[in-house]
C-alpha cells in the first residue's frame, strides 16, 4: 500500500469520525431549524423566567436587608432607658473624634448622672457593652437581625460568617443540583433549588440565635444562582442562536435586574425583616406546578437515549409555533440520538480532555473574578457613605442598560471582547476609586465599575453554556458557577477589610480584574456557532482556535449556516 494511499484512508476516517461525532447536534439543530428558533413556543418560554428572574434577585440579595447594621448605635445602659435614645447617647457614651464610641461606656454612677444629668468626665473609666446596644432607626428604619441579636462589635463576625456560610450552601447546591440536572433532568433540579429556598427563607424566620440562623441560611444558599441557571440553560437549549445572544441577556436584564430594583423597597416599605422574608420566600412554592408548564430539554432526553419523549416534545413546539418539520428530517433526530445514547457523557469525560480541561479553568478564572466584583461592590453600599437603600438601587439600575447593551453588540463583537474590555475598565476604576474620598465620588465609580462588570458577567454567562457540550452542561455551568461562589464567600470578608485599611477592599477587587482579564484570551469565540453536543465536538472547537481567536482549520469544526437561523 502505497503513501498516498494510505493519506486516503486516514482522511476518510477521520471524515467519518466527524460525521459520527456531529451527526446529533447537525440533526437537532436541523429539527430546531424548522420548528423556529424564536416562535410561539419559545416567547413563552422567555416569558417563563420572569417569577424565576425575580426570586433569583431575592435569593442572592434579601440577606443584605434583613442582616443590614444601622451605622449608629451605643451601649445600652438600664438605668437610663427611660430617657429618650439622644439624652441617653449623650450621658453614656463617651466621644470619639466627631462621633460616639460604639462598643464602649463610661464605667459611672449612673444615679449620680441622673441627678445631676450630666455625663460623667471624659478621663472616667470605660467598659465594653454589657448590656446589649441602643440602635437609631434612620439609614435602615426597621430592626433586622442584626440589630436585634446585637450583632455588633464583637459580634459583628457573625453577619459576615453567616453569608459566607451562605456561600458555603450554594457550593454544595451548584454541585448537588447540576449533578441533578444531569442526572434526571433540567426540570427536577429546577423544582429542588426553589423548595429549598422557600424553606430556608421561612425557616430563617422562627430562628433565635446564630447557628440556627446560619443552617436556614446556608439552605437558602443551596438555591442561588441554580435556581435561574436550570431554566437559563433549558430555554437557550431551545432558541435558535440567532436568538440565543437576547434571550439570555434581556432574561437578565429584565427580570433579574427588575428584581433587584423591586428588592430595596419591599424591605423599606415592608420594614420589617420577618415579613420581608414572608413576602420574598413564600412566592416560590409556586414551583410546584413547573413540571406542568416547563418541558424537559430536548437535547439532555436525546443524549439520555429518550428519544421518544424529545420527539413528543418537539412535536409540541411544532404544533405551537404553527411549523412543521419534514418527516425524513425528524427520522434524522431520531437515527442519530438512538447511534450516540450509549455514551452517558459527564463531567469526569470532560476533565479526561486536556483541551476541555484548560478550557473549564479558564473559565473558572474568569468567573470568580466577575463573580468577585459583581458581589464585593454590591455589599460595599452600606459603607459607600450614601443612603443604602438609594446606592443599592442606583448599582442595581446599572443591570437593564448594561445587559440590554450586551444583548445588541454580543453577536456583533463577540464574547471574548465583552469580556475583556470591560473587566479591565471595571478593575481600572475600582482602583481609582479606592484612593478618592467617600461619597458621591466613590459611588459614582463604583456605578460605573459595577456598570462595566455586569457586561463581562453576562458575557461569561452565556460564553461558558455554549462552551460546554451537552452530556456535561448543567455539571460543568454548574462547576464554573461553584468557583463564583467559592468567590464570593470571600467577598463579605473583603468588604470587612475595610477596617483594617479604608481602600484595601477596592485594591484588592480591582487588582483580582486586571489579572483575570488575561485568561479570556485563552478561550475560543462562540459567535454564531451552535453549541457542542459531544465531547469530541468539544474538543475539536477548542483545539480549532489560537490565542487570537481565529480558527487554525476551519474544516475542523464546521457546521452548515442558515441566513434565518443562525447569524
Amino acid at each position: 500500500m502505497g503513501l498516498d494511499e494510505q493519506e486516503s484512508i486516514r482522511m476518510e476516517e477521520k471524515e467519518q469520525m466527524k460525521k459520527k461525532n456531529t451527526g446529533d447536534s447537525d440533526a437537532l439543530e436541523n429539527v430546531l431549524y424548522h420548528v423556529g428558533g424564536m416562535g410561539l413556543y419559545q416567547r413563552l418560554l422567555f416569558l417563563s423566567m420572569l417569577p424565576v428572574g425575580i426570586f433569583f434577585a431575592f435569593i442572592y440579595f434579601g440577606q443584605m436587608f434583613i442582616t443590614a447594621t444601622p451605622q449608629q448605635h451605643w451601649c445600652h445602659v438600664p438605668e437610663l432607658a427611660h430617657l429618650d435614645l439622644e439624652t441617653r447617647r449623650n450621658l453614656s457614651v463617651p466621644r470619639v473624634g466627631d462621633g460616639w464610641a460604639q462598643c464602649a461606656v463610661y464605667a459611672a454612677n449612673w444615679s449620680r448622672v441622673l441627678d445631676a444629668m450630666q455625663p460623667p468626665e471624659p478621663d472616667t473609666p470605660t467598659i465594653p457593652c454589657k448590656y446589649g446596644w441602643d440602635f437609631q432607626l434612620g439609614d435602615i428604619p426597621y430592626h433586622t437581625v442584626v440589630s436585634e441579636r446585637g450583632w455588633v462589635c464583637e459580634y459583628s463576625g457573625y453577619a459576615p460568617l453567616a453569608q459566607t456560610i451562605y456561600f458555603v450552601g450554594s457550593l454544595v447546591g451548584g454541585l448537588f443540583f447540576g449533578w441533578m440536572a444531569d442526572r434526571f433532568g433540567r426540570v427536577p433540579a429546577l423544582v429542588g433549588t426553589h423548595l429549598v429556598a422557600c424553606v430556608g427563607g421561612l425557616g430563617t424566620i422562627y430562628t433565635t440565635g446564630v447557628w440556627d440562623f446560619i443552617f436556614c441560611r446556608f439552605l437558602v444558599g443551596m438555591a442561588f444562582d441554580n435556581n435561574f441557571m436550570m431554566l437559563y440553560i433549558l430555554v437557550l437549549e431551545y432558541v435558535g442562536p440567532r436568538h440565543r445572544t437576547w434571550v439570555a441577556s434581556m432574561a437578565t436584564a429584565l427580570f433579574f435586574g427588575g428584581g433587584c430594583l423591586l428588592l430595596p423597597w419591599i424591605a423599606y416599605f415592608i420594614s420589617d425583616w420577618r415579613k420581608f422574608l414572608w413576602a420574598t420566600s413564600l412566592p416560590m412554592a409556586v414551583c410546584v406546578f413547573v413540571p406542568f408548564v416547563i418541558p424537559e430539554s430536548a437535547r439532555w432526553l436525546a443524549s439520555r437515549g429518550k428519544v421518544d419523549q424529545a420527539v413528543k416534545i418537539l412535536k409540541r413546539i411544532e404544533k405551537i409555533n404553527g411549523t412543521k418539520v419534514p418527516e425524513d428530517v425528524m427520522d434524522e433526530f431520531r437515527m442519530s440520538s438512538r447511534h450516540t445514547r450509549q455514551s452517558r457523557e459527564s463531567l469526569i469525560d470532560l476533565f479526561r480532555s486536556g483541551p476541555l480541561r484548560n478550557m473549564i479553568i479558564y473559565m473558572v478564572v474568569i468567573y470568580m473574578a466577575c463573580a468577585m466584583m459583581f458581589d464585593g461592590l454590591v455589599r460595599m453600599s452600606e459603607g459607600l457613605g450614601l443612603d443604602f437603600f438609594i446606592t443599592f438601587t442606583l448599582t442595581s439600575a446599572t443591570e437593564i442598560p448594561s445587559v440590554t447593551f450586551v444583548a445588541i453588540v454580543l453577536d456583533r463583537w463577540g464574547r471574548r471582547k465583552l469580556t475583556i474590555g470591560p473587566i479591565v475598565t471595571a478593575g481600572v476604576f475600582t482602583l481609582v476609586a479606592a484612593f478618592l474620598s467617600k461619597g458621591v465620588p466613590q459611588v459614582a465609580l463604583a456605578i460605573a465599575s459595577r456598570f462595566m462588570i455586569n457586561i463581562s458577567y453576562t458575557a461569561m454567562v452565556q460564553w461558558s453554556a455554549e462552551l460546554v457540550p451537552t452530556g456535561a452542561r448543567a455539571s460543568g455551568s454548574a462547576l464554573i458557577h461553584v468557583s463564583g461562589y467559592i468567590a464570593t464567600m470571600m467577598s463579605p470578608f473583603i468588604v470587612y477589610s475595610e477596617r483594617v485599611w479604608s481602600p484595601l477592599p477596592l485594591l484588592i477587587l480591582g487588582g483580582t480584574a486586571l489579572v483575570a482579564s488575561s485568561f479570556a484570551f485563552l478561550l475560543p469565540e462562540t459567535m454564531g456557532r451552535p453549541m457542542p453536543q459531544t465531547m469530541d465536538e468539544g474538543e475539536r472547537f477548542v483545539r480549532s482556535h489560537t490565542v487570537c481567536g481565529k480558527a487554525e482549520n476551519k474544516d475542523d469544526y464546521k457546521y452548515e449556516k442558515r441566513d434565518a437561523f443562525i447569524t
